[in-house]
């Protein structure tokens, strides 16, 4: 049930990136509810009108790059991963290859899978590099993730991406010991052709999709290596609310401070195929060598990628090398409900 390379890999830079613009939960709900009920995160991150999936995608990309300190013709695939893909047909990943300088002898291309897109490319980086196919692999979650106005996932649908570059692990700042995925066809979230916004199905949600795949994943994953929740420093679940992850947490048996790092949904809501890896850049910002870290993502649909990451002494020189991730957080400025349909695009005009 494991899965682990054939030769040892990690991370050899991350980065990340997030959108200036906040709107207050509290306005969304002013606009919906007159203010009669309790928004499930402070505030969440939104796009400008000059941002999207791709521009995310390449500030992330371009941070990974500058703490990975590698040529990028040296990436031999590039990956994205996210729910928001400008084009229904063209990737998202030659346009961040080209941009980034990887072309032209790079695989590109991107993957779907709800939350866990960024995760699920990280499983195919992880064996393509591991089985020295490549040195190489840049992936990457990002998001603008839609939610149609009114419903409950406008209080928490955000903007955001990561990136990491898997390589030897040598080189790396933190080194991937193993990775477990559990999939189920379990029918929770989806959204159909031609469709602006995705429905979910609420009865789902908890149980049997978010809850038990990422329980499933994790325990394999601990079981099989014989580690327990204390064995780890840090612990990172997919965030699509407060509630989610806190409570996962407890009933894994992780204690508050160990997932307090990478808990970041409060502050700038659900970013979706970014939300896990964002977690995880958010730690490595701040961990030092020898700390063991717990990845678990979840997507819709429904599955989970649970890896067990460990850090390197390369780490703390490569912090300093590109922004941090609560950097980009603390960078902000607030908007109204107006103007965030103005800059989501919520408003057709013919």
């Amino acid at each position: 049930m494991l899965l682990k390379t054939a030769r040892p890999v990690g991370i050899v830079g991350y980065g990340a990136y997030v959108p200036r613009y906040r709107i207050k939960a509290e306005e969304i709900a002013r606009v919906w509810t007159g203010g009669n009920m309790e928004p499930p995160v402070r505030e969440k991150s939104v796009p400008g009108l000059d941002e999207d999936t791709v521009t995310i995608a390449l500030e992330a990309a371009r941070n990974a790059l500058a703490r990975a300190r590698i040529h990028p013709e040296l990436i031999k695939a590039v990956w994205v991963g996210s729910e928001s893909h400008p084009y229904a047909v063209k990737p998202t990943g030659t346009i961040v290859a080209e941009a980034i300088g990887a072309t032209p002898y790079v695989q590109a291309g991107d993957w779907e899978f709800a939350c866990k897109a960024g995760t699920e490319a990280l499983q195919a980086a992880l064996g393509l590099v591991g089985s020295g196919m490549a040195d190489y692999a840049l992936v990457i979650g990002a998001d603008t993730a839609q939610g149609r106005p009114g419903d409950a996932l406008e209080y928490t649908a955000a903007a955001g991406g990561a990136a990491l570059i898997v390589g030897p692990a040598e080189e790396s700042v933190a080194i991937i010991e193993a990775s477990c995925s559990y999939v189920t066809d379990t029918p929770d979230f989806f959204r159909r052709p031609n469709k602006n916004y995705p429905n979910h199905g609420a009865r789902f949600t908890g149980e049997p999709a978010y809850f038990h795949h990422i329980e499933m994943a994790a325990r394999t994953l601990m079981e099989g290596m014989g580690y327990k929740p204390q064995d780890f420093s840090y612990a990172v679940f997919h965030q699509p609310n407060l509630k989610f992850p806190q409570t996962i947490a407890r009933k894994l048996g992780f204690a508050p401070e160990q997932i307090k790092e990478g808990l970041l949904v409060g502050e700038i809501g659900n970013t979706y195929a970014a939300s896990s890896l964002m977690g995880l850049t958010a730690i490595l910002d701040v961990a030092k060598p020898g700390q063991r870290i717990l990845l678990v993502s979840f997507g819709s649909g429904a599955g989970s990628d649970a890896f067990s990451i460990l850090t390197t002494g390369k780490l703390p020189e490569r912090q300093v090398l590109a922004p941090s991730t609560r950097a980009y957080i603390a960078r902000r400025k607030e908007i109204d409900y107006a103007l965030y349909v103005r800059y989501r695009r919520k408003l057709e005009m013919e």
